[in-house]
């Protein structure tokens, strides 16, 4: 998923988005590295030419790697001014270590229910910021109570359960043919 919205800043997203590409992103990394150290092994005059496909890949995923946790931001409710002023910060000594802190518990921190200034969630879609459940098209609901027996004009679709008049030829919930 971070490929495909690799230079895009606004929206969200979720821990696992966010936490497999730094997995994969780190293993690339640690493979190109030793990919590099075993060419200084083999040739200490030229075997440091094995690290610039590391170089490469750094210089490729650095606007991902900035898209995802401003996205990762977002999703927790915070901007992705706060990253790039905590980023900022964590150049001076000792204060880094704190902003790197937070920045870990800000994107270890779950999703905002609901929507945000920033989208949707992708996590709790069906849910409003109140927490209460939004049903939507297409999500199920339960059968209909059945009517009394004096009732007879009413009969119940068998596939999700619409009461209906006996004199219709389709459920106008879910398009079966009675």
């Amino acid at each position: 998923m971070v490929w495909r919205r690799y230079s895009e800043f606004n929206g969200r997203s979720q821990r696992a988005e966010y936490w497999m590409f730094a997995l994969l992103n780190t293993l690339a990394m640690i493979a190109l590295c030793i990919l590099g150290a075993i060419g200084l092994a083999i040739n200490q005059d030229y075997g440091g030419v094995l690290f610039v496909p590391f170089g490469f890949y750094v210089l490729a995923t650095i606007i991902p790697s900035l898209s995802v946790t401003v996205r990762r931001f977002h999703d927790t409710g915070k901007s992705g001014w706060m990253f790039l002023l905590l980023s900022v910060l964590g150049i001076i000594p000792l204060v880094g270590l704190v902003t790197s802190i937070i920045q870990l518990v800000i994107t270890c921190t779950d999703s905002e229910v609901g929507t945000n200034e920033y989208g949707p969630s992708p996590k709790y879609p069906d849910l409003s910021p109140t927490g209460s459940f939004i049903p939507t098209i297409g999500t199920y609901s339960p059968p209909q109570p059945q009517p009394p027996a004096s009732q007879n004009e009413y009969v119940s679709c068998r596939n999700c359960g619409q009461m209906l008049y006996r004199s219709a030829s389709y459920c106008s919930s879910c398009g079966t043919h009675l």
